[in-house]
C-alpha cells in the first residue's frame, strides 16, 4: 500500500505562485506514477482535473493541456517527495489539489486524463484572491 500526503496549500494572491508537495511512503518498490489533480469547489464538477504526472523511476513527465506552460512537476528521490509548482495563478485556480498514485507501467501521456488511480491523498486547499 502507498500513502500520499499533500502540503503547500493556503491563500495566494492572483499572479503569484505555489509549490505543493506530495510525500510518498509505503510499498513504493518498482516505482510509481505520481499524478497531481485538482477539483474546484463546484458541486457539478465530479471529475478531478489532471494537471501533471511523473514516472518516479524514469523521471518522465506529462502535463495536462489546460495548465501546460504554467506548471512544473518534479521529484526529490532522497525525500520521496513529488512537487508541483504553479505560476501566474488566477482566481479560477482555486481548488483542492490532490496527488495520486498508479503503477509505473500505466504512466504515460493519457494518465493525466483519467481519475482511475490506485491511491489518493486527502488533498490540500488553495484559494487564490484577486
Amino acid at each position: 500500500r502507498v500513502q500520499l500526503v499533500e502540503s503547500g496549500g493556503g491563500q495566494v494572491q492572483a499572479g503569484g505562485s505555489t509549490r505543493h508537495s506530495c510525500a510518498v511512503s509505503g510499498d513504493t518498490g518498482g516505482g510509481y506514477c505520481i499524478v497531481w489533480f485538482r477539483q474546484p469547489p463546484v458541486k457539478e464538477r465530479l471529475v478531478r482535473e489532471g494537471l501533471a504526472a511523473i514516472h518516479t523511476g524514469g523521471g518522465y513527465v506529462y502535463y495536462g493541456d489546460s495548465v501546460m506552460g504554467r506548471v512544473t512537476i518534479s521529484q526529490d528521490n532522497a525525500k520521496n517527495t513529488v512537487y508541483l509548482e504553479m505560476n501566474n495563478l488566477q482566481v479560477e485556480d482555486s481548488a483542492m489539489y490532490y496527488c495520486a498514485a498508479i503503477g509505473a507501467r500505466r504512466c504515460y501521456s493519457d494518465t493525466v486524463r483519467t481519475n482511475a488511480m490506485d491511491y489518493w491523498g486527502k488533498g490540500t486547499l488553495v484559494t487564490i484572491s484577486s
